[in-house]
């Protein structure tokens, strides 16, 4: 039996696709501080050796879940103000930036994100680390679905190439 390379190159263009458009998005979002989310975003297609099979999968770093879905912050009441601001905030509620049921992610209480996890871009603002990872916390991070809309959009187009590589590898197979 021969190799499918219709159907491969369906998918390698499908997986092309979505890296490209998660990786604009991302620029686009204004989330692309290190470069390093948008180095990280790839794929992998593996086929065996008979064409019978294909594992694909997509890769990124681990908090790229977490910015592409959101995470939700804990709330609670403010419990000092800002010394930049003239308004009190004390006694305030945070705001949520993430309702319940929109991310299977959240902080749980009591357990904060470490601030190593905030300190280059916080610094390179030129705000506190330990202030950037309290309002974090408590208001959690809004989704920027820079992978799963690029993801969705693809896929939509995915089985009519699908369709169209199959029937060209059937093409070529009955030639033989």
């Amino acid at each position: 039996m021969l190799k499918p390379k219709f159907i491969e190159k369906a998918l390698n263009k499908f997986g092309k696709d979505v890296v490209q458009q998660s990786r604009s998005r991302l620029t686009k979002s204004g989330s692309n501080f290190s470069k390093e989310l948008y180095n990280s975003i790839g794929y992998e297609l593996d086929v065996s050796n008979k064409g019978t099979s294909f594992s694909f999968s997509f890769e990124m770093e681990d908090y790229g879940a977490y910015q592409d879905q959101g995470v939700r912050g804990v709330g609670g009441v403010r419990k000092t103000t800002s010394k930049f601001k003239k308004t009190n905030n004390r006694g305030k509620l945070w705001k949520q930036k993430v309702k319940k049921g929109e991310t299977p992610f959240s902080f749980k209480e009591g357990k904060p994100p470490p601030v190593k996890a905030f300190e280059a871009w916080s610094k390179a603002k030129g705000l506190s680390p330990f202030a950037v990872r309290n309002v974090v916390y408590h208001e959690g991070l809004k989704a920027k679905k820079f992978f799963s809309k690029s993801f969705e959009q693809q896929y939509k187009k995915l089985p009519d190439e699908l369709l169209k590589a199959f029937g060209e590898d059937l093409d070529e197979f009955l030639k033989d």
